[in-house]
Formats: C-alpha cells, structure tokens, sequence
C-alpha cells in the first residue's frame, strides 16, 4: 500500500522545504518526482533546487533539459515519472492519478492558505476513501513532527 504524507507547511515557503525533503530522499537512495501544477512553478522549483543551501547540491532535471532516465528528480507538470521514480511529489495542489502506483507520496500545501488547506482536506478525504491511511506531518521549530 503506498504511504500518503500530507506536509503542511507553516514555516518555511515551499521554495525552502521542498529541498530539505528531497536532500532526505536523495540520502536515502531513492529517485522522485515532483508533479507541480503548471509549468511556470517547474521553472521556479527548478531555479531553487539549484540555489537551494542546504542540501547544497539537488541533481534533477525537467522536460526542457532532457535524459529524464539520468534524473534522480524530475520536476513535470503532467502526471509522468520518466525517471523511474518511487517517490512523489505533488506541491502547489497537483494531483496525480497514478499515486497508487508509488511507493510514497508526499503533498506539500501553504497553511498559511486557506484554499490550499481546504483543497488538502478534499485531497485526504479522497485518499482515505481509497483504502490509503494518511499520515498528517506538521513544520515545528525543530522540522517536521508527525501529528496523531
């Protein structure tokens, strides 16, 4: 059964929490996706992995450069994963309708955003009525807490 983690983010804009999370699965030897909901953030995600701090260096790719095989993150704004990924990503409210086909699915959304948290709801229920049981992680001052 693939594991459904809704991230909400308080702290940090994505822009600064996405990284963190893919520097873990990167550390972990795993390969991802970032579906994004228009090509206009894959553009901007693409520029902040590659000024990301921390970790200091993201190796992804997205359609404009190409080898999505050589890819251990693609940033797309279709419901793809060219790169053989485990892992997805769905920020900025994109959805996939292969989600039951990764291993993990992380979704990332503004808390600061009331539309953004509510679509989040829409999006757990949904899970939850697909016979998934997701997982709720909340940004502390100390990272990411798990919430019961």
């Amino acid at each position: 059964m693939t594991e459904v983690g809704f991230y909400h983010l308080t702290r940090t804009p994505l822009t600064r929490a996405l990284p963190q999370l893919l520097g873990r699965t990167l550390a972990g030897g795993q390969r991802a996706v970032v579906r994004c909901p228009a090509e206009a953030v894959v553009a901007e995600l693409d520029a902040a992995l590659w000024d990301a701090a921390e970790p200091e260096w993201l190796p992804h790719g997205t359609a404009a450069d190409g080898d999505a095989d050589l890819q251990p993150i693609w940033l797309t704004a279709t419901d793809e994963a060219p790169n053989g990924a485990r892992y997805l990503f769905l920020v900025g409210g994109a959805e996939s309708a292969a989600w039951t086909g990764f291993e993990r699915v992380f979704d990332l959304f503004d808390g600061r955003d009331e539309a953004a948290v509510a679509a989040a709801r829409d999006r757990w229920r949904a899970v939850r009525a697909a016979g998934a049981a997701p997982v709720y992680w909340k940004q502390t001052e100390r990272g990411w807490a798990k919430q019961e």
